[in-house]
């Protein structure tokens, strides 16, 4: 297959969406988009709270690598989710993470392994060295469903290089909070608590790997993954792994939760690949939320020309 690169950062003007456009799509998906949605979501979520909260995040850098795609509903962003460890449903995340996380309880990162500057960090402590942007982001469920997502964070990239990992480090493992207390889904052994997830370096490296704090302006939800979380937007969503407390450098490929759970489903690559279905439906299509109809899935779920390179010579029937 003859793939055609990109330099990162070189993105059409076309795929650059104004501030204006996007303060304005704010006001219109607060009415007739948001309607339109609730009409197909179960009931529990369509009596769910839909306002857009007052922004949080000002003033944020406008990045290079968001998509003109018209947004996803605030609505459909924070009551549709995969979060397992608040249900197994889609309602239930918004349902049982209403006080996720418990503010009385510092939120701690850990950095360690295979680096040279590892530690422990207080949330704030954690973020503030960083300058946050809003991107705004293709999301796609390996289920066949997708989203287009304003996030709000920073390149994991920033973080990774002030933890200096050291020439054996090859990936990188993260891991989700283990508190059945707070997270009721821990209860029961869906998956092999806690989850976890990896990348590869050069994947954790990339300039569109996000560690993301908030979307649509705000802070982030509990079921959307609060109080940080990784958004890796050419890889199926189960790669984006939330509520982080630990990153890993590693010298061996993690087993993350869900190649445990269904190896035969769930690679650790996980790339947006069309061409090789799930062992039980079609990656073909997608079904955008607030769309009515299927759309047709794009290689790296349109990333192409910014991640393609990543993968030469692999077999991506295979590493799907």
């Amino acid at each position: 297959m003859l793939i055609r690169k990109k330099r990162l950062g070189e993105l059409p003007a076309s795929e650059i969406t104004d501030q204006q456009v996007y303060l304005d799509r704010r006001k219109f998906l607060n009415s007739s988009a948001t309607i339109a949605v609730a009409s197909l979501l179960p009931l529990s979520m369509a009596n769910a709270k839909t306002e857009l909260p007052e922004a949080t995040y000002l003033d944020l850098k406008q990045s290079p690598y968001s998509i003109a795609d018209e947004l996803t509903s605030y609505q459909s962003v924070t009551t549709y989710n995969n979060f397992y460890e608040f249900g197994t449903d889609k309602a239930s995340p918004a349902i049982m993470a209403t006080k996720f996380p418990d503010k009385s309880k510092p939120w701690r990162v850990t950095i360690e392994g295979e680096c040279d500057k590892p530690g422990e960090y207080d949330y704030d402590d954690l973020i503030r060295p960083f300058t946050l942007e809003e991107r705004i982001y293709r999301f796609r469920c390996v289920e066949g469903w997708s989203m287009v997502i304003p996030w709000v964070g920073f390149p994991l990239a920033d973080l990774i290089k002030r933890a200096q990992p050291n020439s054996r480090a090859k990936f990188v493992e993260f891991m989700t909070l283990y508190d059945p207390k707070q997270m009721p889904g821990q209860r029961r052994q869906v998956l092999n608590w806690p989850y976890t997830e990896g990348l590869r370096i050069d994947e954790a490296m990339n300039p569109l790997t996000l560690l993301s704090v908030g979307l649509y302006g705000s802070e982030l939800l509990g079921q959307n993954g609060a109080p940080i979380r990784l958004v890796v937007p050419w890889k199926y969503g189960f790669k984006s792994i939330k509520s982080i407390v630990n990153i890993r450098f590693v010298e061996e490929m993690p087993n993350s939760a869900w190649m445990k759970a269904g190896p035969r489903e769930y690679g650790f690559y996980s790339n947006v690949n069309p061409n090789v279905d799930h062992p039980r439906w079609s990656q073909s299509k997608e079904r955008r939320l607030g769309e009515f109809l299927k759309r047709k899935t794009e290689i790296f779920n349109g990333y192409e020309e910014q991640v393609a390179d990543l993968y030469t010579g692999m077999d991506l029937t295979k590493n799907f």
